[in-house]
C-alpha cells in the first residue's frame, strides 16, 4: 500500500471497471432483465433496455440512477435489432457489455403445443440471442467487450412439458460456446449464465403443473430454493465485472457441471410417475408462462397475417 510523504498509508478507492461503460440488456421490461438493468446502473454503467413492453421499459429506465435509454423491439427481428444497435451507439456510446436475456417459456405436452407457439419460443430464446450477438458484435469488437448469454439449468437436463424452452436453452448454450471460440481472437469475451429457480412471473404457478412440481419436489432442499431476481442480478453483475466465462446462479451450481451426464435419467425418474398418472384427456393445452411471455406472444400474433395466425 502506498504511503503519503508523512508516512501515512493511503487507501485507494476500489476499482470500478464498469463505471462509464455502456451495457445493453434484452428482455429488460421485467424480471431478471429489469433487476440486472438496475444492478448495472448502480455499478455506474449507462444502460440500454431492449424489450417488447414499451410502458414497462420506460418505467424501468426512469427508475435507474444513471444514464439510460429504452428501445421497444423484437429480438427475432434482425432489422429492428440493427436499428436498436445504431441508436445505442449514437445515444450512449458503443456497447461494452451485451446481455442476451430475452426469453419466454411454454408449458404443456409437445403434441398439444401449436407449431407456431413452439417455434416462437425458439425464435426468441435461441434465434433472438444470435440476432442480438450479430447486431452488437461490431461494437463489442471495437470495445473489446463482453457478451453474456443467459442460459438455464434446463440445458443440464430437459424437463417434460417444457420441450421448446429446454431445446432453446440448450441451443443457446451451444451457440455461446461456439461464438466464444470465434470472437476470442478479437478480444471479445463470451460468458454463459446458468440460472436455476428464479422468482420471476415466468415461475408463478409452476407448482400447479404436476410434472414440473414433481421435478422440483424431488430436488435436494437447496436446489428447490427460489432466488429473487435482485439476488440473481447481483451474481450476474459480479460475473460481468470479472468477465467470467461461466456464471452460476446460485454459485453452487458450478459443482453440478461434472454430473450433467446423469441429469436426463434423474429428471426422467423424478417425473415418470406423474406422467403415467396424467390422463391424456385431462392434460391441458400448452400455455405461455408469465406476463412477459404472454405480452410477446400477443404482440407476435398481432403482427402476423391472419392466415398464418390460424395455423
Amino acid at each position: 500500500m502506498p504511503h503519503s510523504p508523512g508516512g501515512r498509508r493511503i487507501r485507494r478507492a476500489p476499482a470500478r471497471p464498469l463505471r462509464g461503460r455502456t451495457a445493453v440488456v434484452t428482455g429488460a421490461a421485467r424480471g431478471i432483465g429489469e433487476a440486472l438493468a438496475h444492478s448495472l446502473s448502480h455499478a455506474g454503467m449507462r444502460v440500454a433496455l431492449l424489450g417488447r413492453e414499451r410502458t414497462a421499459l420506460e418505467r424501468t429506465a426512469e427508475s435507474l440512477p444513471g444514464p439510460s435509454m429504452c428501445v421497444e423491439c423484437d429480438v427475432s427481428d434482425r432489422t429492428a435489432l440493427t436499428e436498436a444497435a445504431r441508436r445505442v451507439a449514437a445515444e450512449l456510446g458503443p456497447a461494452d457489455v451485451v446481455v442476451a436475456n430475452a426469453g419466454i417459456a411454454v408449458s404443456g405436452p409437445f403434441d398439444r403445443t401449436s407449431g407456431e407457439l413452439w417455434q416462437r419460443v425458439i425464435d426468441v430464446n435461441l434465434i433472438g440471442s444470435a440476432n442480438t450477438a450479430r447486431a452488437f458484435l461490431p461494437q463489442l469488437t471495437a470495445t473489446r467487450g463482453y457478451f453474456l448469454q443467459i442460459a438455464s439449468t434446463a440445458a443440464f437436463g430437459a424437463a417434460p412439458m417444457m420441450s421448446a424452452y429446454c431445446a432453446s436453452k440448450a441451443g443457446a448454450e451451444s451457440f455461446a460456446l461456439a461464438l466464444r471460440g470465434e470472437v476470442e481472437p478479437d478480444g471479445v469475451q463470451v460468458g454463459i449464465a446458468y440460472l436455476h429457480w428464479t422468482g420471476t412471473d415466468m415461475l408463478t404457478g409452476i407448482d400447479d403443473h404436476p410434472v414440473l412440481a414433481a421435478l422440483r419436489r424431488n430436488q435436494p432442499g437447496p436446489a428447490r430454493r427460489v432466488h429473487s431476481p435482485a439476488q440473481v442480478a447481483r451474481w450476474l453483475t459480479r460475473g460481468v465485472t470479472h468477465r467470467t466465462p461461466n456464471i452460476y446462479a446460485p454459485p453452487w451450481l458450478r459443482w453440478c457441471q461434472p454430473l450433467r451426464p446423469l441429469f436426463p435419467a434423474l429428471v426422467a425418474r423424478a417425473t415418470r410417475r406423474e406422467l403415467r398418472n396424467l390422463p391424456r384427456e385431462e392434460s391441458s393445452p400448452a400455455e405461455v408462462l408469465g406476463a412477459g411471455g404472454r405480452a410477446d406472444w400477443n404482440a407476435s400474433r398481432a403482427s402476423r397475417p391472419a392466415a398464418r395466425r390460424d395455423r
